[in-house]
C-alpha cells in the first residue's frame, strides 16, 4: 500500500515537472518595438528576459521624438561581449526604436509669445494677440518628464515696426536648458472682422455659410465684428474675400423694384382696404417709397412691409399731386 502511494507520488511530480520548467527558463527574446526615456538604449529595453545585463548600455537613443531602426545582427553583435546566448530573434530582421518625449506644439509656442507681450507692452488680452513668425517654427521635442511652461529669457518689441524678438527655456528640461529656443516675427493687436469666403455680387442677401471670421490688425477700425449682424443684409457693392466688411458695405435687402406692380393697403381705425398699385422706387422692408394708385392716378406715402406690399396708414397718407393749382380769385376791387 506505501509503495502504491509512493508512486503515484512520483507521478504526480513527473507531471507538474514540466509546467515549471519553462517559467524558470525562458529565453532571452528581442522585442520587434522599443520605446525608450533617456540617453541611451540597455540590453534590456531590446531582450525580454535579459537577466542580470539587462541594464547594461550598448547604443545611443534616437534624438527625443524620432525612432530609428536597428538591424538584428548588429544587436546580437553588440550583446554578444555580456554573454548573452541563445537569443530568440523571432525571425526579425530589425528593432524599431523610438525616444518617448513631451511635444510643445507651435501653437503652444505662439500663445506664450502673445502671452508674454501682452504681460510687458501692453498689447491688450493675449488672445487678441496675433504673432507671426519669420519662418515655419516645429514644434519642440523636450523629455517626458519635463514639466511646467517655457519661461521668458529675452524679450524685446518695437512698437513702431510691431517686430519682437524673444527667447525661451525650460528648466526641467536638460534639452531646451543648454540651448534656449528663439524666435523672431511681428506681432500686434487684433480684433475679429467678418468677411466673406468667395466674391458676392452687388444686392446678394448674404447667408451665414457665405461669411468667416478674422483677425485683423486694431487700428483698422470699424470693421462688423460679429457675423449676426451682416447675415441677412445685402452687399451694396461687388465684395471680394478676405477684406474685411464694414455697415457701409451692406445694406437691407430690396423687396420692391421700381415700377414694381404692389398692393396698397390703406388702414385706419376699423378700416383696411387694399388696391393696386405702381412703387415708384425701390425700398427694403421698412423704407418709405411713393405708390401710385393704379385707379386714382395718384401717388401715395407708403412702408413696404413685405414683399410686394406698402401700407399707407391713415396717419402717414400723403397724396402726391403734380397737377397745376387753380387760378386764384382776383382780390376785390382789382380791375
Amino acid at each position: 500500500m506505501i509503495r502504491a502511494r509512493l508512486l503515484a507520488l512520483g507521478l504526480l511530480l513527473a507531471l507538474a515537472a514540466p509546467l515549471a520548467v519553462p517559467a524558470a527558463a525562458q529565453s532571452p527574446t528581442l522585442r520587434a518595438n522599443v520605446t525608450v526615456t533617456g540617453d541611451v538604449v540597455r540590453i534590456g529595453d531590446l531582450i525580454d528576459n535579459a537577466g542580470a545585463v539587462s541594464d547594461v548600455p550598448i547604443f545611443r537613443s534616437p534624438d527625443l521624438g524620432t525612432r530609428g531602426a536597428v538591424a538584428t545582427d548588429r544587436i546580437v553583435e553588440a550583446i554578444r561581449p555580456h554573454q548573452l546566448i541563445d537569443i530568440d530573434t523571432r525571425g526579425l530582421t530589425e528593432v524599431i526604436v523610438t525616444r518617448a518625449s513631451r511635444i510643445i506644439t507651435a501653437q503652444e509656442i505662439a500663445a506664450r509669445v502673445s502671452q508674454a507681450l501682452s504681460g510687458h507692452f501692453g498689447l491688450g488680452e493675449a488672445r487678441n494677440v496675433s504673432v507671426y513668425f519669420d519662418r515655419d517654427i516645429r514644434a519642440l521635442q523636450v523629455e517626458p518628464d519635463a514639466t511646467g511652461d517655457l519661461q521668458l529669457l529675452g524679450l524685446t518689441y518695437d512698437p513702431r515696426t510691431t517686430r519682437f524678438d524673444v527667447t525661451f527655456d525650460l528648466p526641467s528640461s536638460m534639452t531646451l536648458h543648454r540651448q534656449p529656443a528663439h524666435y523672431t516675427g511681428t506681432a500686434m493687436e487684433t480684433i475679429p472682422a467678418v468677411t466673406v469666403q468667395h466674391p458676392v455680387e452687388q444686392g446678394e442677401v448674404l447667408k451665414e455659410t457665405d461669411l468667416a471670421v478674422v483677425r485683423r490688425p486694431k487700428s483698422e477700425g470699424g470693421v462688423i465684428a460679429d457675423m449676426s449682424a451682416a447675415v441677412g443684409l445685402a452687399a451694396r457693392h461687388q465684395l471680394r474675400p478676405d477684406q474685411p466688411l464694414h455697415t457701409a458695405d451692406l445694406m437691407k435687402p430690396e423687396i420692391v423694384a421700381r415700377n414694381d406692380t404692389v398692393t396698397i393697403v390703406y388702414q385706419a381705425p376699423g378700416l383696411m382696404l387694399t388696391l393696386r398699385g405702381q412703387a415708384q422706387g425701390a425700398g427694403a422692408l421698412g423704407d418709405t417709397i411713393g405708390v401710385l394708385n393704379a385707379e386714382s392716378k395718384r401717388t401715395v406715402q407708403g412702408v413696404i412691409t413685405a414683399p410686394g406690399r406698402v401700407t399707407v396708414s391713415a396717419v402717414t397718407t400723403r397724396v402726391v399731386d403734380n397737377a397745376p393749382a387753380p387760378a386764384s380769385e382776383p382780390n376785390e376791387g382789382s380791375e
